[in-house]
């Protein structure tokens, strides 16, 4: 599993605006301040009643702290992340990024399974700077805590 200290891996996920765009993390991450949030699935009850909300509701507050971008990260298909973000009004915020195979998400050691979804990624949020992860906050199972807005604004 990733931690504190180290520097993303590599990979290519996935985001759609008008048709599906391939992003290499390394361009993601790249001399870039950012918050990325994951959960394990759009449309599920805490994701969408706690965990978007959060960061939807503390946009501005976590952008003046000098973040360049705020960005939400599943194991889902793009269209689902594009549907998920125009529900909540997030469209253009914040970028919802797909993992779809959940191939990053083992890369970097977050994933498990579960008989309902499957492969899933945990929930989690981190702060990056220029590809380095600075904070990471990684929840138990059926925990919602620590990868909160809330608690990310803490330690920008």
């Amino acid at each position: 599993m990733i931690k504190v200290g180290d520097e993303l891996p590599q990979g290519i996920l996935r985001t759609k605006t008008a048709t599906i765009h391939e992003l290499k993390t390394d361009d993601m991450f790249s001399g870039k301040k950012v918050v990325l949030f994951s959960l394990p699935g759009a449309f599920t009850p805490t994701c969408s009643a706690k965990h978007l909300p959060g960061f939807k509701n503390l946009y501005q507050d976590i952008m003046h702290k000098g973040v360049d971008k705020i960005m939400c990260f599943a194991v889902n298909d793009p269209h689902v992340m594009k549907a998920w973000a125009e529900q909540n009004d997030v469209f253009g915020k914040i970028e919802m990024i797909s993992d779809p195979d959940a191939s990053y998400t083992k890369e970097i050691g977050l994933d498990f399974y579960t008989p309902h979804m499957g492969i899933r990624s945990v929930r989690f949020a981190m702060i990056i700077d220029n590809k380095v992860i600075t904070h990471l906050f990684v929840e138990e199972p059926g925990v919602f805590d620590i990868s909160s807005a809330e608690n990310i604004i803490k330690h920008l």
